[in-house]
């Protein structure tokens, strides 16, 4: 025989007060909503399977809710924390993948020296940030992460590592970069719909 359960009744009026608004709250979390509803409907004299029908959930979760509430009152309603997949990378190995990607060159780009000769730190190495380069160097400096794990840390952070497009750039000497937009006199032509 299933276990009967019900809601124990509300510490003060400023509680009850505030589980029924959370029930009939909009824009809130839909779970602490659903949860809330079934506090509610307990208090108004549900049945464990008449609530759990109300609210679309098995009767079990509907004593494991009402047992939580019962126990820890409003606060109850919420997931306890350390739900999910613990994160791999700690927050100081993640800033060390966006500094990296932000203010470090690559290993292969020139720069000019003092004397006015170009030369890279790395002869051979990328010249430009790509996913799987930075992926390359991160771990060189102990930091075990793939190309895709970067490619989603940078997106988060709003941080560029694409290289140039090559049309704007050549290595070709007799390259000549694209000229000055048309001037505001020109005319823009409009296109007429047949």
């Amino acid at each position: 025989m299933p276990k009967v359960l019900v809601a124990r009744l509300p510490i003060d009026a400023a509680e009850e007060r505030a589980v029924r608004k959370l029930a009939g709250a909009r824009h809130a979390p839909g779970d602490w909503i659903r949860r809330a509803r079934i506090v509610v409907a307990s208090w108004e004299g549900g049945s464990t399977k008449g609530v759990a029908a109300e609210v679309g959930c098995h009767p079990q979760t509907v004593r494991e809710w009402l047992h939580r509430f019962n126990t820890n009152g409003l606060d109850g309603l919420g997931d306890r924390p350390g739900a999910g997949r613990r994160p791999r990378l700690t927050e100081d190995e993640r800033s060390r993948i966006v500094a990296m990607a932000r203010t470090r060159q690559p290993p292969g780009r020139l720069t000019r020296q003092s004397d006015g000769t170009l030369d890279a730190e790395q002869e051979g190495g990328p010249a430009h940030w790509t996913l799987d380069s930075l992926s390359e160097a991160l771990q060189a400096e102990g930091i075990t992460v793939g190309r895709s794990q970067v490619r989603r840390i940078l997106l988060a952070e709003g941080v560029r590592w694409r290289r140039t497009r090559s049309w704007t750039t050549s290595n070709d000497p007799e390259f000549v970069p694209k000229g000055h937009a048309s001037s505001g006199s020109t005319p823009i032509r409009r296109r007429t719909r047949r």
